[in-house]
C-alpha cells in the first residue's frame, strides 16, 4: 500500500488575494473602536466537547494503521537519516539537488496534474517564516500537544539547518500547518476562507476533499505569476494518521514548503523519495536545504545559473570532488 506525499504548488495569481490575506493578520477593529471595560470576573471558560469520531475518520484511522505497521514491517519508515549503508557524494547532492528543488511535481494551478519534469527556478522564502498551528477540534488535547511540541522543535531544527529565519508564532503567521480530519471539514472550509482567500478552486478542492491515497500536502504561494519567492504557505496534515506517519507529514511538508518541492525516486536517504525508506528528514535533506538557503542562490535563477554554483556548494559540503 504506498503512501503519496504530495505537494502542490500555487503561485497568486492575483496580489490583491495575497494583500486580503494580509490584512486577516492584522487587527481588524475599525481605529474608531472605544476600548472595553474589564469585567470584574473573567468570564468562564467555554468546555470544548470532543466528538466520537465518525465511522468515515474510524475508517481512515484503521487504513493509516495498517499502512504504517506494514511499512514498519518491511523495514521501511526509518528515523535514523541515513548510515553507512546510505553513501553519498557531492555529485550526488548536486545532481539530487536539481531534480528536488529545480523541478515541480505537478503543474501549477493545475491540481495534481503532474508536470511535465523540466527544471525550472529556484524558489524559496526571502522574508521570515512564521510557522502557525491550527487543530481540528477533532484532535485531542493530548495529541494536539505532542504536535506542537513536535512543530516547534521542527522548526528550531529547519532554521539551524537553512540559516534561514523561521519560528513557530502564536500570531500572524505565513506559513499556516492545519491539522484537520474527516470530521474538521466545516472548520477546514472556514479557516481556509479566512487565511486563503484567493486560493484557486483546483487546489482548494483538493484541500476539502483529500484522496485517501495523499496523506498530507502543502501549497506555496508567491505575491505575483511571475515570481519564484515564497511569501505564505498552506499545509494539511491528517488528523487520522498515527503518531509517526503524522510526524512524518510534518516533517516532509515543512521542508518541501520552503523549496524542495519535487520528489525524486533515485533520491538516498531521503523523504524526498516515495519508496518509504525514510520517514524524517535525513542527513542527505538537510544539504539540500543548506544549498538552497545559501545567499548564492536567489528566487528565479534558472537551472543552468545554479548549477555552477550548486556544484560548488556541494563539494564544499561533502568534504570535496567526488
Amino acid at each position: 500500500m504506498p503512501r503519496r506525499w504530495s505537494h502542490i504548488l500555487w503561485s497568486c495569481a492575483v496580489l490583491a488575494a495575497l494583500s486580503a490575506c494580509d490584512a486577516l493578520w492584522m487587527d481588524n477593529a475599525p481605529a474608531d473602536t472605544k476600548p472595553q471595560a474589564r469585567p470584574d470576573l473573567p468570564a468562564a471558560a467555554v468546555p470544548i466537547t470532543i466528538q466520537s469520531p465518525s465511522a468515515q475518520s474510524i475508517a481512515l484511522q484503521r487504513y493509516y494503521a495498517r499502512v504504517q505497521e506494514d511499512l514498519l514491517g518491511q523495514g521501511l519508515l526509518r528515523v535514523d537519516g541515513g548510515g553507512v549503508d546510505t553513501p553519498y557524494t557531492d555529485r550526488m547532492i548536486a545532481r539530487n539537488f536539481e531534480r528536488i528543488a529545480l523541478a515541480e511535481e505537478y503543474t501549477r494551478g493545475a491540481g495534481l496534474q503532474p508536470s511535465s519534469g523540466a527544471l525550472g527556478e529556484i524558489k524559496k522564502w526571502t522574508i521570515p517564516v512564521r510557522v502557525g498551528v491550527t487543530f481540528g477540534n477533532s484532535h485531542s488535547p493530548e495529541k494536539q500537544a505532542k504536535d506542537r511540541d513536535t512543530i516547534s522543535r521542527y522548526t528550531r531544527r529547519l532554521a539551524r539547518v537553512s540559516g534561514h529565519s523561521i519560528s513557530m508564532v502564536s500570531s500572524q503567521p505565513n506559513f499556516h500547518v492545519l491539522i484537520m480530519g474527516e470530521d474538521d471539514k466545516a472548520q477546514l472550509r472556514e479557516t481556509l476562507d479566512r487565511i486563503a482567500p484567493g486560493m484557486e478552486a483546483s487546489s482548494r478542492a483538493i484541500f476539502l476533499n483529500l484522496p485517501r491515497a495523499i496523506h498530507c500536502l502543502v501549497v506555496a504561494f508567491a505575491d505575483r505569476n511571475s515570481s519564484s519567492a515564497y511569501r505564505q504557505a498552506v499545509a494539511l496534515v491528517r488528523t487520522e494518521h498515527p503518531d509517526l506517519t503524522r510526524r512524518a507529514c510534518i516533517h516532509e511538508e515543512l521542508t518541501q514548503g520552503l523549496g524542495l518541492a519535487n520528489d525524486d525516486q533515485n533520491a538516498r536517504p531521503s523523504i524526498f523519495n516515495d519508496d518509504e525508506e525514510f520517514a524524517l528528514l535525513t542527513s542527505h535533506d538537510e544539504l539540500l536545504l543548506q544549498i538552497l538557503y545559501d545567499p548564492q542562490l536567489t528566487p528565479g535563477m534558472t537551472a543552468d545559473q545554479a548549477r555552477p554554483i550548486v556544484w560548488e556548494l556541494a563539494q564544499n559540503l561533502v568534504g570535496g570532488p567526488s
